[in-house]
């Protein structure tokens, strides 16, 4: 458990990677406070692999939703599946945009190891040969994309990434009732952001499921993160005008990072806090 990432081993749309410098200081102040750390919606694993060696005493539970841990099982097919991509686009330049015949051997490559192994991690691969900010999720989706010479260099490495956690795959709420009583459990709550990519939760997650997750803030310590794009800050602050005390968020304290889209977009991204 020696080696500390600075971001997820492997690609994660949304990973907290910005936000892990103050995220260490947050859990810093709970030494003492807390004996479990509990990731409600785990996604990379960033949050509860940095929670586990800054409190290496402490109880983590990882809850892996999004499967995350079969592309890590995976990640030596998946970097035997880049390396003969490197190797199929030697000459190519770097960023160039492939031709079609280069992107029929790209998929042909693919194809062939998701037939032989009945798996291929096409998310991973995908950020090898799309452009900045696309994704893929499978076979059919790379194929509708314009491909790029973005071959990450050298392996991906995941090792020891998982060391001393306990890896669930849990609703949130059903993991939530199993450490609601133990009042020197922090909950990490990193729920999709409203209006953007909800991930593996988009065929269910509403704007009931975000009121929802504000009803476990009540009486517990938590981290948790959204966005200025989602207004759930705005609609926490009218709630405690109104409500005071009873309110979501009251009495947390907020942090926030400026993220710049292009040179007209920009929005907040932010951690609250309540230990």
């Amino acid at each position: 458990m020696d080696r500390i990432y600075k971001c997820a081993p492997l690609p994660f749309m949304g990973q907290k990677r910005y936000f892990l410098r103050t995220f260490i200081e947050v859990l810093e102040q709970a030494v003492g406070e807390i004996d479990t750390v509990v990731d409600l919606f785990g996604g990379s694993g960033l949050l509860s692999h940095t929670a586990k060696r800054v409190l290496p005493g402490c109880r983590v539970v990882y809850n892996d939703f999004d499967r995350y841990v079969d592309r890590l099982a995976a990640v030596e097919q998946t970097n035997g599946i880049l390396r003969a991509i490197k190797e199929c686009l030697t000459g190519v330049e770097p960023n160039k945009r492939l031709s079609d015949r280069q992107c029929a051997d790209v998929l042909d490559i693919v194809h062939d190891y998701e037939k032989q192994n009945g798996y291929a991690d096409i998310l991973t691969i995908g950020r090898s040969v799309l452009f900045s900010g696309k994704w893929a999720k499978s076979l059919d989706e790379l194929r509708r994309h314009t491909m790029y010479n973005r071959v990450h260099s050298g392996d991906y490495r995941t090792d020891g990434y998982l060391d001393g956690l306990e890896v669930v795959h849990l609703d949130y709420q059903d993991l939530f009732d199993l450490h609601r009583d133990n009042p020197r459990v922090l909950f990490l709550m990193d729920p999709p952001y409203l209006t953007t990519e909800c991930g593996m939760y988009e065929n269910y997650w509403k704007l009931t499921d975000y009121l929802n997750v504000l009803r476990l803030l009540k009486g517990t310590k938590y981290v948790y993160f959204t966005s200025d794009k989602s207004q759930i800050v705005e609609l926490c602050q009218w709630l405690a005008d109104e409500y005071r005390e009873a309110a979501p968020m009251w009495g947390a304290e907020i942090r926030q990072r400026t993220n710049t889209l292009n040179y007209q977009a920009k929005f907040n991204d932010m951690m609250i806090t309540r230990l």
